[in-house]
C-alpha cells in the first residue's frame, strides 16, 4: 500500500505546483509583454539506500514561451513594441540588468525613463534620464530625441539610445522577478538590428482559452490522485481487518 499512497500523494503535490504555474500565466493574460511559462511532468526514480523501486512524478518548467504577443496601437509617444526578436534592457529591483518586452514607458517626476512596473530603462551608458521637455520621440532604433521647453518645433536633440538586445533564446532564462537574463549571469550586448515601433505596445502571449482548459485538466488530475490516496487508505484498513480475523 505504501507504493500506491506515496505515488498518488506525490502526484497530487506536483499537480498543485503545475496548477500554480498555470494560474500565474492566466493571471498575467493582460500583463504587457508577459511571456508564458511552459509546464511538464516527468517521472523520476527515488535514489537512496537499496534499489530504486519507487518512482515519483516531478513538475518542472522546461522553457518559456517566446512567441510574440498581440500588438496594440496606442498612439502614445512613449509606448514602444519590439519588432520581431529582441528585448528592452532594464535595471531590475536588485540592480542587475534584465530584459523585457514591456514597452509601456513613462517618465517619473525625477526625469527617469521607466517601464510600467517602475523598472529603469537602460541606455548606452546606464539608466536613461529625460530632462524637462515639450516633446519626446523614440526612433525605430531606440534613439530618444527631445525638444526642450521653449525650443522651435523642429529643434529635436538626440539624447540617448535605449539598449535593445537580441541574445540567443537558448541562453536566456526567466528569473524569479519575471525578467529574462542570460544563464551565465553576463549582460547581453546592444544589437543594432533590433527595431521598435513607437505608439504601440505588445501584450501578453498567454492564450486564455488554453490556460483555462489546462486548469480544468489539472484539477481533474488532482481529484483523481486524492481518490487514489483514499483508496489506498481503504485497502489498508481492509487488510488490517482481515489480519484481525485471521488471528
Amino acid at each position: 500500500m505504501d507504493k500506491m499512497l506515496y505515488i498518488s500523494m506525490n502526484a497530487a503535490q506536483q499537480t498543485m505546483r503545475a496548477q500554480a504555474a498555470n494560474s500565474n500565466n492566466l493571471a498575467n493574460v493582460n500583463t504587457t509583454g508577459f511571456r508564458a511559462d511552459f509546464e511538464q511532468f516527468r517521472s523520476m526514480p527515488v535514489f537512496g539506500e537499496g534499489l530504486p523501486s519507487r518512482v515519483y512524478a516531478m513538475s518542472e518548467r522546461p522553457a518559456t514561451d517566446y512567441q510574440q504577443g498581440s500588438v496594440q496601437t496606442t498612439g502614445r509617444e512613449l509606448d514602444i513594441s519590439i519588432q520581431g526578436d529582441g528585448f528592452i534592457a532594464v535595471q531590475g529591483k536588485d540592480g542587475r540588468e534584465g530584459y523585457t518586452r514591456a514597452g509601456d514607458l513613462h517618465v517619473t517626476e525625477t526625469g527617469q525613463l521607466v517601464t510600467g512596473t517602475g523598472l529603469a530603462v537602460m541606455g548606452e551608458g546606464g539608466p536613461i534620464a529625460i530632462p524637462p521637455s515639450e516633446k519626446i520621440e523614440i526612433g525605430a532604433d531606440g534613439t530618444i530625441s527631445v525638444r526642450a521647453i521653449g525650443a522651435a518645433a523642429n529643434a529635436l536633440t538626440e539624447l540617448d539610445r535605449i539598449k535593445l538586445v537580441k541574445p540567443e533564446l537558448s541562453q536566456l532564462q526567466k528569473d524569479s522577478d519575471g525578467l529574462m537574463r542570460l544563464a551565465d549571469g553576463s549582460d547581453a550586448p546592444l544589437d543594432a538590428d533590433v527595431k521598435v515601433a513607437s505608439g504601440t505596445i505588445e501584450g501578453s502571449n498567454v492564450n486564455a482559452v488554453n490556460a483555462l482548459v489546462n486548469m480544468i485538466e489539472l484539477q481533474r488530475q488532482y481529484e483523481m490522485q486524492i481518490k487514489m490516496m483514499k483508496s489506498a487508505d481503504e485497502n489498508s484498513a481492509a487488510s488490517a481487518r482481515l489480519l484481525q480475523l485471521g488471528s
